[in-house]
């Protein structure tokens, strides 16, 4: 396992090359590929949706890094499944913070500045703190899945990360829901408990609902305002 930092231009070509090679593999094997590839250079991203990358990537690299985004707008299931995962699973749980908080932000910008400008609040909430987060590494996954919504159908398995210089990798990107959840029984993985109250996607709570009989994991979330996606993966 390797710790050396590489260039732009060699990660470039190391995303676009795993793209062809991983496309097939098994989640696990991506996984081993990115822990040996990149070693603490790598870490894995979550909403703490589920704990199914989180876990998987312990199994390829116990102690791997987690990295979670406290928006200060999360459910308290959504911070206690966190808390869980940190103390039960062979994982290193780190969390970022916006710069300010929701009262400060309030003071400079309004309350409820989702509600007015969604894309604003994301940027500042979700965005710059990850891309800050992220600047020790070389490589992130995510558990970005092709079945979840239409702006989500051609995640690649690997990638490169133009905008952060980075490689980008989504282990469970052929994965279906029923995938994810025979994984979690298998395993025993934790979930979010409102997974089991009617949310099928999981974000900050004034910009999440349960979602409705027939429509797709993402409708729930921004509903009615023509949003998809937070801006961490465009």
């Amino acid at each position: 396992m390797t710790t050396a930092q590489h260039t732009a231009a060699d990660l470039r070509q190391l995303a676009e090359q795993a793209g062809r090679d991983l496309e097939d593999a098994s989640a696990l094997d991506v996984l081993r590929w990115a822990a040996d590839t990149f070693g603490r250079r790598f870490c894995v991203t979550s909403s703490m949706e589920d704990a199914v990358v989180a876990h998987l990537a312990s199994r390829a690299m116990p102690g791997v890094d987690v990295v979670f985004l406290d928006t200060g707008y999360h459910f308290p299931e959504t911070i206690g499944t966190r808390d869980a995962v940190a103390a039960v699973m062979d994982v290193n749980v780190l969390t970022l913070t916006p710069k300010q908080t929701v009262a400060e932000q309030d003071a400079q910008y309004g309350a409820k500045l989702h509600d007015r400008d969604p894309d604003l609040c994301c940027a500042l909430r979700k965005v710059a703190p990850l891309e800050e987060g992220l600047r020790g590494y070389d490589a992130w996954a995510t558990g970005l899945r092709r079945d979840e919504s239409p702006t989500r159908a051609d995640t690649p398995v690997v990638s490169w990360d133009e905008k952060r210089q980075k490689v980008k990798i989504a282990p469970i990107a052929r994965w279906t829901q029923e995938d994810v959840e025979r994984y979690v029984a298998e395993h025993g993985v934790l979930t979010n408990p409102l997974l089991t109250d009617g949310y099928a996607s999981v974000g900050c709570a004034p910009c999440t609902r349960r979602v409705l009989e027939g429509e797709d994991a993402r409708a729930g979330r921004w509903a009615g305002l023509g949003k998809t996606e937070c801006g961490i993966h465009l």
